[in-house]
């Protein structure tokens, strides 16, 4: 694990210890400290099948405007969602295909 990793890895903590002491005291509403679970939570592996089930039946999209919605290619949406392309969702897209999953897509309108 390379110094910078560590160092994100020790402020999210810290972050979140922070967010829990502030809720603990009433200076944080229920739904604020939910959303904030997202931050600490590891995103999981989404395979191909799980992808096009989030894609199809939570978000009701096609793969080109789910792309769209996701701030990725339509190439990446493909082959997050061919079996034989063994590429993953990760990062931010992984966070974001949380979110839709729980929550729906709803969750990222702003």
């Amino acid at each position: 694990m390379n110094p910078k990793s560590v160092e994100n890895d020790r402020m999210v903590k810290e972050l979140l210890e922070t967010i829990a002491d502030l809720s603990a005291y009433g200076l944080i509403s229920k739904s604020d400290l939910a959303r904030t679970k997202l931050l600490g939570a590891v995103p999981p592996v989404y395979a191909p099948e799980r992808v096009v089930k989030i894609r199809t039946v939570i978000a009701k999209m096609s793969q080109s405007v789910f792309a769209a919605w996701l701030n990725v290619s339509l190439s990446t949406v493909q082959k997050w969602e061919s079996p034989t392309a063994n590429k993953h969702p990760s990062g931010a897209a992984a966070k974001l295909l949380q979110m839709v999953e729980m929550k729906g897509i709803e969750s990222l309108i702003v």
